[in-house]
């Protein structure tokens, strides 16, 4: 049986450590608080077998995924839950047994112990940050210090919603460009490497010089050769190649200056960067709003939208703002000189702030910026649709004619040859 150390107080407020011999931190929780004290921690110091069955937990912990939409509707039964009165520790008994991601289970059944051994729930969803971010901490404390978790709840499942929505849309509009971009590329590929080799023999076999072909032809030629010669050592060259640019591109990325780097261009990218800026502000007020309707410090808020804006430029911006708000400034005016932020928000932001109504005015912005965006992807998906029925009937039209230029030379060198012997024949 593993054994665990505590730290508790009496009813007189004298400290006490100790240990306990128990199956679960569950148990020595229970244990204590029939003794008339309160657990201050817990925590496991020796256990054979339960501690070898807690690695393997742990380790399970690694795998799997947990999406966006499980934290949703997390959040919608635990808020419906806690609103019809069920306790907080059955909740999460229920949540743990219905929700159908393994991983998610997991980490809810680990959750519920932490509860049941007295810690708060947001402190226990600290343990997994990569699941529980600042924002879905904050919220959750403020509802815990307010007495209201169920409408901080609610409030957090209907941000996520929203964001979830949001990623929907943006992921849909891009799948129908990349099919086709893919598909193009497929049959350019499937031509140059099989079709085109077919015909440059045939030519070579009636007569025809490579050096005689076109220059499109020849391009042709040399870009043929370059995939269908040397397999397969020179495509496991390329593939080598592409696999560690990829790896080098994402260790840049993880540094701060990589990532600095990468969301500059993301910002300033033609055509997509507009659509990501506008992305960006409506996930600043949507989250920004929330946490301060909930109730959130509006310094503890403006650093966890630092951090879930998801752009480190921006990013820094809402932290420069947040240091001179705390020196006396109003939210608008460092908004305005960091030059992220258009004057229609930082203008809304200020005469929130004047007349108390922040938060609905960082409302009014996210419903804003969020039919912005959706106008942006409609238009984009709109333009993006002809100029890839372009490229793909430009590049299949380019292999064609490049295939049929040296069979039309060769059709008037032999009508040429024909032409000539006839009038040979003629003059005898």
């Amino acid at each position: 049986m593993p054994t665990f150390a505590y730290t508790a107080r009496d009813s007189s407020g004298t400290v006490h450590n100790g240990s306990l011999e128990a199956d679960s931190e569950a148990t020595v929780a229970r244990v204590l608080r029939d003794r008339g004290m309160v657990v201050s921690n817990i925590r496991r110091v020796r256990g054979g077998a339960a501690g070898q069955q807690g690695a393997k937990k742990g380790f399970q912990f690694s795998f799997g995924r947990i999406k966006l939409s499980d934290l949703s509707v997390f959040c919608r039964q635990f808020s419906t839950m806690i609103d019809a009165g069920v306790s907080l520790v059955r909740c999460l008994a229920v949540l743990g047994e219905q929700t159908p991601n393994a991983k998610l289970k997991r980490i809810i059944q680990d959750i519920q112990k932490e509860v049941e051994a007295g810690s708060t729930l947001s402190r226990a969803m600290q343990k997994y940050p990569k699941v529980f971010n600042n924002l879905f901490i904050g919220l959750i404390r403020a509802g815990e210090v307010g007495g209201v978790l169920e409408e901080s709840l609610q409030r957090l499942a209907s941000f996520l919603e929203k964001d979830l929505e949001l990623r929907r849309k943006v992921k849909s509009a891009m799948t129908y460009p990349i099919i086709v971009l893919c598909v193009a590329v497929g049959i350019v590929l499937a031509l140059v490497t099989f079709i085109l080799p077919k015909f440059l023999t045939m030519f070579v076999e009636l007569g025809m010089k490579e050096s005689d072909m076109p220059v499109m032809t020849q391009m042709l030629q040399s870009f043929s050769q370059f995939l269908t010669h040397g397999w397969p050592l020179r495509q496991v060259y390329i593939g080598i190649g592409i696999v560690v640019f990829v790896i080098l591109w994402k260790a840049f990325t993880r540094t701060k200056f990589g990532r600095r780097i990468y969301d500059y261009i993301k910002l300033k990218a033609p055509v997509f960067g507009k659509l990501n800026h506008k992305i960006c502000l409506a996930r600043f007020s949507r989250t920004l709003g929330t946490l301060l309707v909930s109730g959130v410090p509006i310094l503890s808020a403006m650093e966890t939208v630092a951090g879930t804006v998801d752009n480190d430029i921006i990013g820094d911006a809402i932290m420069e703002a947040r240091a001179r708000i705390r020196e006396g400034d109003r939210i608008g005016d460092p908004l305005q000189r960091s030059k992220m932020f258009p004057p229609m928000v930082v203008q809304m932001i200020t005469i929130g702030e004047e007349s108390g109504s922040l938060d609905q005015m960082l409302e009014k912005i996210a419903e804003f910026y969020e039919q912005e965006v959706d106008a942006a992807l409609a238009s984009l998906t709109s333009a993006i649709e002809p100029v890839m029925i372009v490229f793909l009937g430009g590049a299949v039209g380019f292999i064609v004619v490049s295939m049929f230029m040296p069979l039309v030379a060769i059709i008037g060198n032999l009508s040429g040859e024909g032409g000539g012997g006839g009038g040979g024949g003629g003059g005898g």
